[in-house]
């Protein structure tokens, strides 16, 4: 994975990741599960302006919003029953918000594979937080470009 290429909030994410021993690992993305920021409230009860995320075997659903500044904010909605794929969604609601869109845009496609959970979650797992990101750098292509 480039380096340089990694934003300092995802960055950071990873570290606190690699940090743990891999038996620790899980514990680690049930507490970012349990994190999941609240959608805003013009996103309430509007289905219709998320995005659902195929890849994911639980039912996920994102929204990219870009400001007039170009800065970026991620909300999505899992359900508390699947915590792999809630922890997986709020790592990078997390750390995409606040991010500016070319930032978010050069995020490594193999993001998900370097925060050491590849040995611990199913390769499916993986997959669906693989789709989030590449969703959610689509959606901020189309947004920035409006």
């Amino acid at each position: 994975m480039s380096e340089a290429a990694l934003p300092e909030s995802l960055a950071e994410i990873r570290d606190e990741f690699l940090e743990l021993p891999e038996s620790d690992r899980l514990q680690l993305l049930l507490e970012f599960s349990q994190e999941l920021p609240a959608v805003p409230a013009e996103y309430e009860n509007h289905p219709e302006l998320y995005e659902r995320v195929a890849e994911c075997q639980s039912p996920v659903f994102i929204v990219v919003d870009v400001d007039a500044h170009g800065i970026v904010a991620m909300h999505a909605t899992a359900p508390q029953e699947a915590p792999t794929t809630r922890g997986f969604a709020s790592i990078l609601a997390q750390g995409i918000t606040g991010l500016t869109a070319d930032e978010v845009l050069a995020i490594p496609a193999d993001f998900p594979q370097s925060i050491g959970l590849t040995r611990v979650v199913s390769p499916l797992r993986i997959s669906g937080m693989t789709g989030m990101l590449m969703r959610a750098k689509r959606q901020v292509l189309v947004k920035r470009s409006v």
